[in-house]
């Protein structure tokens, strides 16, 4: 600069030509020229068309283009790394090394990385849900299962209950069981746009809600609001304690006889935690909920009942089939249609005379009452031999101790036979009065049919063999002339 300066001053205040200056500062006059009219700084050389900037400025532009369409054929885990990009431009012909195109990797994502706000949670205001894949030992026998988790996000307290499938069902009732559990509803949910609660995603933050997610937000008349499609971390709270929960409360792998066994030890756990740890300020979980517990919506009078609906039609074999998993009904419906509410862990089939209550069966799964078919069975008494062990299971004693020694008396075949007649004696006066007057008679060793056709007390014999109703009666003893009148030869 110092040059640009004496250059400029000789010519334009000390009047020399650009010839005299060129040859007293030893440039050329096209540089002195340049220097006089501002269009040249000393030390920097005018890039030519083609030059090595032109083309890095070219390969700038095609890395940019790469990265930027790299999205349409990567996705998921398979995606562009720097050197695969290097490998990519040297292939098109450019000459470049990996260290400056790694350089431009880690430039062109820091501008484009997101900036995270930081938060305040309200009293009250936000919880946050998601569905977590974890390991149970279920009766002895290990399987998959999904943890629903919600999250209050000013106190932390957490709410899980581990489900069979993850499905609307089991996402509903999650909902019902966290709000009776913290014995309110807070202002607004947060959630992945998941199928059992969205519909369609439409522009922003809206979207469609399925009917059934929609009732139940009008239920409890929470806010549901959905977080940025592929963007986990906005809702980041219940992301990182899902993974907290396996750690902390499924190491080691919980077993129980159930799902439901398990999940209540869950919910003792946490609950535990709420009053035994403390927040960065050193106060209790369970303090901090206390102050959010008078901000949140109160429960409804009645819970939301989260059962799936469906109309199914019994088959003649007086079976219902839902989801495909079969279950029995009383043979009096066969050929009715029924309502059947699906729950999480639980199917009620409602029909014209009654309810039916079942666990949940897996696809392909079957569960047969056989008591369900004591009418035809009495009726058919070769069907009741091939199925006596089954029914015998639900109906238990005294009716299999009368079944086995009705066989060892008189063989399969035709104890059969004889346990259809207490088949017809369960039908028309029921379990209990049939049960009682079988275990009278197997007391007594009486008959069993016998026990079948009048009450036992009815049949009671005292010690000196006259039936109750016989005694007590005195009959004055007779002589051959009281006949003479039944003859009439006498008066």
């Amino acid at each position: 600069m110092d040059q640009v300066y004496v250059v400029r001053h000789k010519v334009k205040v000390e009047g020399l030509s650009a010839r005299e200056v060129a040859r007293q500062c030893g440039i050329s006059r096209n540089t002195v020229r340049r220097y006089v009219e501002g269009t040249a700084v000393p030390g920097r050389r005018r890039e030519q068309p083609g030059g090595p900037q032109a083309r890095l400025d070219v390969l700038r532009q095609r890395l940019g283009a790469l990265l930027q369409e790299s999205p349409r054929w990567t996705g998921g885990k398979q995606r562009l790394t720097a050197t695969q990009l290097h490998r990519m431009v040297v292939g098109e012909g450019h000459q470049v090394g990996v260290t400056l195109v790694k350089e431009f990797v880690a430039e062109w994502k820091r501008q484009r990385q997101e900036v995270f706000v930081p938060l305040v949670y309200r009293p009250g205001d936000l919880g946050e849900v998601d569905f977590f894949e974890v390991l149970v030992d279920v009766g002895g026998k290990r399987r998959k299962a999904w943890m629903f988790l919600m999250r209050l996000m000013h106190s932390g307290r957490d709410f899980a209950w581990i489900y069979d499938r993850q499905d609307q069902v089991s996402f509903l009732d999650g909902h019902v069981r966290a709000f009776e559990h913290f014995g309110a509803v807070p202002l607004r949910l947060i959630y992945d746009n998941l199928r059992s609660a969205v519909a369609k995603v439409l522009v922003g933050s809206e979207r469609q809600l399925t009917a059934r997610m929609e009732a139940l937000a009008a239920h409890y008349l929470f806010e549901p609001c959905f977080a940025r499609p592929r963007t986990g971390h906005d809702k980041g709270g219940v992301e990182s304690r899902g993974k907290g929960v396996r750690w902390e409360h499924l190491v080691p792998i919980p077993t129980g006889e159930s799902l439901e066994q398990v999940s209540r030890l869950l919910v003792e756990r946490l609950d535990r935690r709420a009053v035994e740890n403390h927040d960065a300020e050193g106060r209790l979980i369970i303090d901090r909920f206390e102050d959010e517990l008078g901000r949140m919506l109160p429960l409804p009078g009645r819970p939301f009942r989260p059962h799936r609906l469906a109309l199914p039609t019994v088959s003649r074999r007086s079976l219902v089939k839902v989801e495909g998993a079969v279950y029995s009904v009383p043979c009096e419906w066969a050929g009715l249609d029924v309502t059947v509410h699906i729950g999480a862990a639980e199917i009620e089939i409602v029909g014209p005379t009654g309810t039916e209550t079942y666990p949940l069966l897996r696809f392909g799964q079957r569960a047969v009452r056989y008591r369900h078919y004591i009418r035809e069975l009495a009726r058919k008494p070769q069907a009741l031999r091939q199925v006596a062990d089954e029914l015998l299971g639900e109906l238990g004693e005294p009716f299999s101790t009368a079944w086995r020694l009705l066989v060892d008396e008189q063989g399969p075949k035709q104890a059969a036979r004889a346990f259809a007649q207490v088949l017809k004696g369960l039908e028309r006066h029921g379990e209990k009065v049939v049960g009682e007057r079988i275990s009278a008679a197997l007391d007594r060793g009486e008959p069993l049919h016998l026990a079948l056709v009048q009450p036992p007390r009815e049949r009671a014999v005292a010690e000196d063999g006259l039936p109750s109703s016989l005694q007590g009666i005195d009959v004055a003893a007779a002589s051959a002339a009281d006949f003479d009148v039944l003859l009439g030869g006498g008066r």
